[in-house]
């Protein structure tokens, strides 16, 4: 399969813009899940574990069927190790994250609104590692991809271990939002979201593509309003929450 570079560059130029739309969107409205979801809300849900398993499978899959059912150049491994990046992530939040949260039952609009981006970013970003990139051999030596690794690998650490707090925080079958202590969010409100923001940063320092940058960007434009709306949350409805936590990073809140 050819290279199709201009097709890459409008969608990465519309991820862009529509993260920015994004930006704006849910800066002080947030998204209509979780704990922000209308309880009176008459449309459909479904089991939280189901929904983020639909959503985060076709960014696993798409650029497996796409490495396994496409012909492609051999490429370096560098090439691997970027790609096997975004793989490992979307690997771990459809195949162990799904599975383990126990979240309120999500809005199937929504569900299928996250799983059509999946769909378009799995393949632009399988399409680029495959059919595009073109990394030398030397590129396991270049210091990009040396800071970019230990970025992602610190980032998503930081994020299974912060979900992993989250998730322990109430007993199955308990609906009262309590404050997440231990790890960095002794420091931090959305301590999960900060994870992500350096596993995305890493990544895109790693693949320095324009289809990377675009989905990054996307996903720091979405997450960093809902950090922020949590930190609110927490001040607005515990008197004795940390004044000290940042939402995120300093200087958003």
């Amino acid at each position: 399969m050819e290279c199709q570079g201009v097709v890459l560059q409008y969608l990465s130029i519309i991820l862009i813009l529509s993260s920015l739309m994004n930006l704006l969107r849910f800066w002080k409205t947030p998204a209509f899940y979780g704990r922000y979801q209308d309880p009176s809300s008459r449309g459909w849900v479904m089991p939280a574990n189901t929904a983020w398993f639909l959503q985060e499978l076709p960014a696993f899959l798409c650029p497996l069927l796409l490495l396994l059912f496409t012909a492609h150049e051999a490429s370096s491994t560098g090439m691997y190790m970027v790609c096997g990046m975004f793989g490992l992530h979307y690997f771990h939040r459809t195949f162990i994250y799904a599975p383990l949260t126990r979240g309120q039952p999500f809005p199937v609009d929504i569900m299928l609104y996250a799983s059509a981006f999946c769909v378009t970013n799995g393949l632009m970003q399988g399409h680029y590692f495959l059919h595009c990139a073109t990394y030398e051999t030397t590129w396991l030596t270049v210091i990009q991809l040396v800071i970019g690794s230990i970025l992602f690998y610190l980032g998503m650490a930081i994020n299974i271990h912060s979900d992993s707090i989250l998730r322990n925080l109430r007993k199955p079958g308990e609906k009262t939002y309590k404050i997440p202590r231990g790890g960095l969010f002794e420091y931090v409100s959305c301590a999960n979201y900060f994870g992500e923001i350096l596993e995305w940063l890493g990544y895109t320092i790693a693949a320095c593509s324009l289809p990377s940058f675009s989905f990054s960007f996307f996903s720091w434009c979405f997450i960093i309003p809902r950090a922020r709306n949590h930190h609110r949350f927490y001040l607005e409805n515990f008197e004795d929450y940390p004044k000290s936590r940042r939402c995120i990073i300093p200087f958003i809140c």
